[in-house]
This record gives C-alpha cells, sequence and structure tokens, in this order.
C-alpha cells in the first residue's frame, strides 16, 4: 500500500495578506488560483521545493489555526533569509527540540501555524 504526498488546506482571509506572507516573505510562489465566478473567495496552491501549501478563503474548507510541519534540509539557512528581510510583524528563530530537531515556528496572520524542521543527525 502506498501513500501520496499531503497537501495542507489552510483557512486564509485576505487575499492581499495572505499574498504578503507566503509569497514575498516565505519565498512560496503561486502555482494556481482557482475562484468560481468574479468576487468569490479565492482557492490558490502555492509552493516552494516540494512542499505544496493550498490557501483558501472558502469558510467551509478549513478552520483557522491551522499547524503544518514542513521538512526542510536548512531551517537556519531559512532562518536567516527571512530575518534579512525584516519583516516588520516576525523575527523568527530556530529552536533545538528535545525529540532531535531544530524547529522554526512562525504563525502566519490568519492564525495558521507553520513549523519548518531539520532533522538532527544523532
Amino acid at each position: 500500500m502506498n501513500f501520496g504526498k499531503t497537501t495542507p488546506i489552510l483557512r486564509v482571509f485576505d487575499e492581499g495578506k495572505a499574498r504578503e506572507f507566503y509569497v514575498d516573505y516565505l519565498g512560496f510562489r503561486v502555482d494556481w488560483e482557482h475562484r468560481f465566478a468574479e468576487g468569490m473567495p479565492l482557492y490558490m496552491s502555492v509552493s516552494r521545493g516540494d512542499c505544496v501549501l493550498h490557501l483558501s478563503e472558502h469558510h467551509g474548507d478549513c478552520c483557522p489555526g491551522a499547524a503544518a510541519r514542513i521538512e526542510t534540509d536548512d531551517v537556519d539557512g531559512y532562518c536567516a533569509e527571512l530575518a534579512a528581510k525584516q519583516y516588520k510583524y516576525l523575527r523568527p528563530g530556530v529552536e533545538l527540540k528535545p525529540w532531535g530537531s531544530r524547529d522554526m515556528d512562525i504563525k502566519d496572520p490568519f492564525g495558521n501555524r507553520l513549523t519548518f524542521t531539520t532533522a538532527v543527525s544523532v
């Protein structure tokens, strides 16, 4: 039995803030966007490397305050990249966790928590 990639759906409330945070700050790119009609809520796919996230303004898709763990091979380098942007709303750091990873927790403007994580060699 095989399972495929998991794609979290995260609730967002404001398209402009979502783009500022996920694209401008985190460095994701917009893969595609969908609306059922003009003026309707946005459903959008963003990605960086192999990480794909779906962002939805639709209230029935998911609840705000979700959490996702995203593996990266260099959480410290990513933290330095984000620090260099001097984003006025957030200054994340990296912590060594007792379960053997280095994690950077980031809350998006909508209450979702993204944990970027790198396994530590023992």
